[in-house]
């Protein structure tokens, strides 16, 4: 029986190959795998064990990395080498030397992919605030690019591997890709100017800006559009390309808000009240903590009164602090010019009439009459 056995082991042909082979092929192919998963295993801890004690962040980019080893490839892998212990046809075997490309790019592919995420994930939680950056426009793109590139590489390898000419494919992928870009090229400029707003970074998620006549806090900024909640509670939804085109405002990084404000007094003010009144306005920005003096001067003769010009710089960029300073600011000059017996003046205008024709002063001074019938 055991020489019939290895009669039949030796003599016998299953697609011309002898069943001893097909078993030390198929020996071959799971001693492989337990190698290779055995090892990939023994790394993988060994990484983990450094990355738990420290040993900076590339060791757990290079164990996130190898986690995402594929099983299905790795099976896949000990077939290939089951196999490369059989006596093959010349033909065979250059399908087997094909299929291992495949294989080993789809792979690093993986890997790639994975680190690619992780190295672009850190890169933005270093470079910008959690906030605006974990689903910023720049990232996404950054991300989805990068893997779009990366996969394009890979199959093209893999198609030029197996024989594919992959010349014309190449070109007409490009001629396809223009005539998309020209069909979407409004799409695509709202989403490069997103990209350029992620970039330049004129304003970001919290912000209160002033577009033109539009003026909010915004809310989101997306691919194709921006969204702003308006003063009034509405949400005004704005493409990104109009965003860059326009003078854009930025009050949310004002750090402090130079302010220049006028008043006037009446002619009948003496030159010494005009002395004090600039100095009493000096004394009293000057009493403000978060206000700091500028100049405060007599400007001009206006056409019908005394004007002043007075700057000073609120070190606070809260709107309403600079209302509550200059609310006091006002109060107290208006104290200070009551004090210094002085008027503030209003528009007016004084006519002075020279001479008044002769005939009209007659006819002015002449009793009416009136008929009766």
């Amino acid at each position: 029986m055991t020489e019939g056995f290895t009669e039949f082991l030796t003599t016998y042909a299953i697609f011309g190959i002898s069943p001893a082979s097909w078993i030390l092929a198929v020996c071959a192919s799971a001693l492989s795998y337990l190698l290779a998963r055995t090892a990939i295993r023994f790394v993988f801890k060994r990484i983990q064990a450094r990355a738990a004690q420290g040993n900076g962040h590339f060791s757990h980019i290079a164990s996130e990395v190898l986690s995402a080893t594929s099983n299905t490839l790795l099976l896949l892998a000990s077939i290939l080498v089951g196999l490369g212990v059989l006596d093959l046809p010349e033909r065979w075997l250059n399908r087997v030397s094909s299929l291992w490309f495949v294989v080993a790019a789809l792979q690093v592919g993986l890997w790639a992919h994975r680190a690619l995420a992780l190295a672009l994930h850190r890169y933005f939680s270093r470079h910008g605030t959690t906030e605006t950056f974990q689903a910023s426009a720049l990232a996404t793109l950054s991300l989805w690019g990068a893997r779009v590139l990366l996969w394009a590489v890979i199959l093209l390898a893999m198609l030029s591997n197996v024989g594919v000419n992959i010349t014309a494919f190449v070109a007409s992928l490009g001629v396809a890709g223009i005539a998309v870009a020209l069909a979407v090229q409004n799409i695509l400029g709202d989403v490069f100017a997103s990209l350029s707003i992620a970039v330049d970074k004129p304003f970001e998620v919290g912000d209160f800006i002033v577009v033109g006549s539009l003026a909010g806090t915004v809310e989101h900024v997306g691919l194709k559009t921006t969204r702003i909640r308006s003063l009034g509670g509405e949400q005004i939804v704005m493409a990104n390309a109009d965003m860059i085109g326009s003078t854009i405002q930025n009050y949310k990084r004002l750090q402090q808000r130079r302010i220049v404000f006028e008043f006037r007094l009446t002619y009948d003010c003496s030159t010494e009240q005009i002395r004090q009144v600039t100095r009493q306005v000096e004394a009293i920005i000057q009493r403000e903590e978060k206000a700091r003096f500028d100049r405060c001067h007599f400007r001009s003769f206006g056409e019908s009164a005394l004007e002043f010009e007075t700057v000073y710089i609120v070190q606070d960029a809260s709107y309403n602090v600079y209302m509550d300073v200059q609310q006091r600011i006002n109060l107290a000059i208006m104290d200070a010019v009551a004090e210094l017996e002085a008027n503030f003046a209003f528009p007016s205008r004084t006519i002075h009439v020279a001479s008044v024709p002769e005939s009209a002063v007659i006819r002015s001074q002449q009793p009416s009459c009136a008929q009766h019938v």
